[in-house]
């Protein structure tokens, strides 16, 4: 029998109705979340050896691997460092735990990071708000491009999709894991942002071009709903309005589309600010 390098002993599954993948199919099969386990835990069901991977660089507790005996073989030291617990079991065991159409031959549980608010507010933050995004796709795109555009972090209003549904998660690349990301009704949300002295600005379709509205300063961007966008209440509490030229033939963007955009632009001008502050004589 193979070792794990911290010594431990893989276990073989031959059942479904193992206690351990029964966790991980609820996880999967309901929105990302394992019910509690014996001691009272609940874990994140991950499903791919990409995902494993960006887990476990990003210093996630490995709970539960679930790993075909071929596959298992084949695995980074990296993941069979951190492994607590390696359950073998053949792939159409396997199969029966996870939701994609084409199964992978490894899956995990594990613990996913908790954030407080002070963890969203940089010294220059540059935030986005989701009020009520309801396509897993389009969240996880989001906040793969938040991470990318060096943004703070993500506040997801009432109605927003969990952003540990496993479309959401693959959709991020593994950006979920390390973007801070708090779930806030809107009365909260404007209050932590306006004592925190951040502008908050409604992307919407008629408002003032984005590469005119100085992004450089603490922003928080509103993305709204796929179909409605955001509520006429939510833009009438906002401190502006902001939008991205379409010269074609085209209403609007997609909701992470558009976010991307808008990430970039505010990226952009902040690079241009950082570059002229290095000019700057002493």
């Amino acid at each position: 029998m193979p070792r794990t390098s911290k010594n431990t002993t893989p276990r073989i599954v031959q059942s479904p109705q193992n206690e351990r993948l029964k966790l991980l199919r609820y996880a999967l099969l309901h929105g990302g979340r394992s019910r509690k386990d014996a001691e009272g835990h609940s874990f994140l069901g991950i499903e791919g050896g990409n995902l494993v991977l960006e887990a476990v660089k990003s210093r996630l507790r490995l709970v539960t691997l679930f790993v075909t005996p071929d596959f298992f073989e084949q695995l980074e030291p990296a993941i069979r460092d951190v492994a607590e617990d390696v359950l073998l079991i053949e792939m159409d065991i396997l199969a029966t735990a996870v939701s994609t159409e084409a199964p992978q031959p490894i899956a995990a549980l594990i613990e996913p990071p908790e954030f407080e608010e002070a963890e969203l507010f940089s010294a220059n933050p540059l935030l986005l708000v989701a009020d009520r995004l309801q396509d897993p796709g389009n969240l996880g795109t989001l906040i793969r491009s938040a991470e990318a555009f060096g943004a703070s972090g993500l506040i997801c209003l009432p109605g927003t999709v969990s952003e540990w549904n496993p479309k959401c998660v693959r959709a991020s690349a593994g950006s979920v894991f390390r973007l801070p990301i708090l779930y806030r009704c809107e009365d909260h949300a404007l209050h932590i942002l306006r004592e925190s002295g951040v502008t908050v600005l409604a992307a919407v379709a008629d408002g003032r071009d984005a590469a005119e509205f100085p992004l450089d300063s603490p922003v928080a961007l509103v993305i709204g709903n796929e179909g409605s966008g955001i509520s006429a209440e939510l833009i009438a509490k906002c401190d502006g309005r902001i939008s991205i030229p379409c010269p074609g033939p085209v209403e609007s963007l997609n909701a992470a589309t558009a976010a991307s955009v808008l990430l970039y632009e505010a990226s952009r001008q902040r690079r241009v600010r950082e570059q002229e502050a290095c000019s700057e004589p002493l």
